[in-house]
Order: structure tokens, then sequence, then C-alpha cells
């Protein structure tokens, strides 16, 4: 019984462990550490010719030097010592639909983020706008179906019935 403790008392802190390390650090294609939290594309999705904000949490990503943002889709940007974010204009070539790779290098490290070019359709507003409501559609008969309530209804009424018929049956048992 003591063997069964120590092996799945081992098992849970390798998993512990395992699940514990920072997910942050892997090793990337080009055999370099790759951080995967900590820089941002803000916005994800642009228009050709838009501009994005290239963004670092020097407190997440341990950064303390510069920063160089490459990507094929916008010329090299340098976020200085000290500063968090810089902008970067996005080619009018860039293909729409397309997804571009971005490479944050600090030091040895770099971190990669994606940055996707919108179809050329007018992206939707940051905010949702409003409407007026569609009164008097639907409501407690929307959607009513005689078969499904039949059958919903034989369903119960089956389940009721086999709960009656146990319970008749254990009384008659334990009266016995």
């Amino acid at each position: 019984m003591s063997a069964i403790r120590v092996a799945s008392a081992a098992l849970l802190g390798v998993t512990a462990l395992t699940l514990s390390a920072p997910a942050a650090v892997a090793i990337g294609d080009d055999d370099h550490y790759v951080m995967s939290t900590g820089y941002s594309v803000v916005p994800s999705l642009v228009e050709p010719g838009g501009q994005v904000s290239l963004r670092v949490d020097r407190e997440v990503t341990g950064c303390r030097s510069h920063v160089t943002v490459s990507s094929g889709v916008f010329d090299a940007v340098t976020i200085p010592r000290g500063s968090s974010s810089a902008a970067a204009e996005v080619d009018w070539d860039a293909k729409p639909g397309a997804s571009y790779r971005v490479t944050f290098s600090c030091g040895g490290l770099s971190a990669v983020k994606d940055l996707t070019i919108a179809s050329g359709r007018p992206s939707p507003l940051p905010y949702p706008s409003y409407h007026g409501v569609h009164a008097g559609e639907g409501g407690s008969f929307g959607g009513f179906d005689l078969k499904e309530i039949g059958l919903g209804a034989a369903l119960i009424a089956g389940a009721l019935g086999a709960a009656y018929h146990f319970s008749r049956r254990r009384t008659s048992e334990d009266a016995g």
C-alpha cells in the first residue's frame, strides 16, 4: 500500500513540475530561445498601409535593452531602452488575407507574433452599434413544435411511471 502512495506522489510531483515550467521559453526554428509572452502587435488585423503599435511589457519579458522588431510587411523598428512601444506602418503592397510573422528581438532572445492583413473590406467598428429591438417576434410560442412537446411529455410520464413502479415494489418487499 505504501508503494502505491509513493508512486502516486512521485507522479503527481513530476506532473506539477512539468506543468509549472515557464511556457514562455521554448526552442525556436533557428535554435535560439523564443519568448511567447510580453510582446504584442496591436491591432493584430490591419489593412494595407495601416499603422500598428508594437509593444513590449518590460516586467514580463525581463528585457532591459532596446528591442528590434522586424517583419516582411514593414521596415525594422527599434523600441528604445526605457520605452514600451513603437509604431510601424504596414506596406501598401501587403497581400490581403495573408498572415505575416513579426519578430521581436532583445539580446539573445526573440518572440514571434502574427500580423494578419485585412481582406480589403471595411473593418468592423471598434464598438458595437446598437439598433432597436425587434419586439413582437417569437415570444412564448416561438419554435413551438408539437412532436418535441409530445416526446418530452412521454419521457416525463415514463420516468414518473418507473419511479412509482419501483417505489411500490420496494414497499411490498419491505412489508413481507
